[in-house]
């Protein structure tokens, strides 16, 4: 797959949604590491591999090293320039037959099927987004036995020029609370923050918090 960036828009995607993250990923060839992010390193690392379902899958370093051990991976996002991404550097892996690339603006649409991993990477946008909606859509979609991650932003990186005193992130708790699980269906695996270290768009390093959430689906009795 070639990158693309000037594609019609589709009738489920919204225009500016599509065309705010496409201007994001065009300003620079490449704009996240590549890596994968930490906490789904450390979930994953212990299963044996399944379906996964990455949401905002961005240019994919989650979605290919998913695929890399052996998973079976539909990795959506809004942005048709991230997902030509995605998918070129799937190829230049050899894990592009396990990639299953969908563009979906999820304040319209959610991918159809069962997974044994949904992850939910970051899922805060400085667009309207209807946030736990999407996380409720995402939690239907774990299969029997099946986890959902979801890691968000705990705080403003230390880098952040501009201060937002209306900004609020929620805690691990109000997150959980949102997905509205039944708690006789679910077991909450881990609840908390995870702290690493990250690198601002100067070179500048400094601790950032993550809020992480993984619950597990009960096998069927």
């Amino acid at each position: 797959m070639t990158e693309r960036g000037a594609d019609p828009v589709e009738p489920a995607v919204d225009a500016t949604t599509a065309q705010f993250w496409d201007e994001l990923y065009q300003r620079r060839d490449q704009v996240w590491s590549g890596r994968v992010n930490a906490v789904l390193a450390e979930v994953v690392d212990p299963l044996p591999p399944g379906a996964a379902l990455d949401l905002g899958c961005g240019e994919g370093g989650d979605a290919i090293w998913l695929a890399g051990r052996g998973w079976r991976v539909t990795a959506v996002d809004v942005s048709a320039t991230a997902l030509g991404r995605l998918g070129a550097a799937a190829a230049r892996a050899g894990v592009a037959s396990r990639i299953t690339v969908a563009r979906h603006d999820l304040t319209r649409t959610f991918p159809a099927g069962r997974y044994d991993l949904v992850s939910a990477q970051f899922l805060q946008s400085p667009l309207e987004l209807p946030r736990e909606a999407v996380l409720r859509a995402a939690a239907r979609a774990v299969a029997p036995g099946g986890r959902l991650l979801v890691v968000e932003h705990g705080a403003p990186p230390p880098w952040a020029r501009e201060s937002h005193p209306h900004a609020r992130f929620a805690s691990p708790e109000e997150i959980l609370a949102a997905l509205d699980l039944d708690p006789d269906g679910w077991h909450t695996d881990r609840l908390g923050a995870a702290h690493r270290t990250g690198t601002g768009p100067d070179g500048q390093t400094g601790s950032l918090v993550d809020h992480v959430v993984l619950v597990r689906r009960h096998e069927r009795r």
